[in-house]
């Protein structure tokens, strides 16, 4: 993807679907969709990425997250992927 350069998050108490667009991320040369990986409530919104969208590329497990999620069904987290299954998917 390359430097995020700007990051459109929801609001906080919005509802977000599973496998559902729920904002965008854009590149130098690209723009690319957030996808809702669990169904529910966005409980926190990262606020520092309105100014400081590079902590997206320079600390995305810490500085650079992006959205909290309250979950409306538990049961989806069982169609996510671990860490390690995610870094093979994205390679």
């Amino acid at each position: 993807m390359g430097d995020v350069i700007f990051v459109e998050l929801p609001e906080a108490g919005e509802e977000i679907i599973a496998g559902e667009s729920f904002g965008e991320v854009e590149a130098v040369k690209t723009v690319s969709e957030l996808f809702a990986p669990i169904s529910g409530t966005i409980c926190a919104v990262n606020e520092d990425l309105e100014d400081s969208p590079d902590k997206v590329n320079a600390d995305p497990y810490g500085d650079g997250w992006l959205i909290k999620v309250t979950p409306s069904n538990l049961d989806e987290k069982d169609e996510l992927m671990n860490f390690n299954s995610y870094e093979e998917f994205i390679s």
